[in-house]
């Protein structure tokens, strides 16, 4: 089995050798690279994710593929929300912020409708509210 971060590594390099686009699995999924910095270690870690285009930016899913506890980005995003993220050949500043639950239940129920595979997280993650996390173009002075 590959391990996730070599995972990983393939589809950043594919994203990086195609415009943004990557095949497999993830063909035609709107994927995004999520450069952040680690909550503990201060080191920048590169997540590819699948992202709803929203007003004002990108919302993003903290699923973790439906796993009870929630991805180690989203505890990165919670300790420094001045990112970047790569879309298809454009690199963007954001400040990542939690959706409110208005505003997280319409995103993700529009999430679950896109990609159904949503739902099965949803399921598989128990107790746990999965996170919807927004991605907003931070304004340059």
């Amino acid at each position: 089995m590959t391990e996730p971060n070599d995972f990983n590594s393939q589809i950043i390099s594919e994203f990086r050798a195609n415009d943004g686009k990557v095949g497999g699995m993830f063909a035609g999924a709107t994927l995004l690279l999520l450069h952040s910095i680690g909550a503990k270690t201060g080191q920048e870690r590169v997540s590819p994710l699948g992202y709803q285009k929203v007003d004002g930016g990108y919302a993003i899913f903290a699923s973790k593929a439906g796993a009870p506890e929630n991805p180690a980005w989203y505890h990165n995003l919670l300790a420094h929300p001045r990112v970047t993220v790569e879309v298809g050949v454009d690199t963007v500043e954001v400040t990542a912020r939690v959706a409110d639950p208005a505003e997280r239940d319409r995103i993700w129920d529009r999430q679950k409708e896109t990609v159904p595979q949503f739902a099965e997280y949803e399921k598989t993650a128990g107790a746990r509210q999965i996170p919807v996390v927004i991605l907003a173009p931070t304004q340059s002075n």
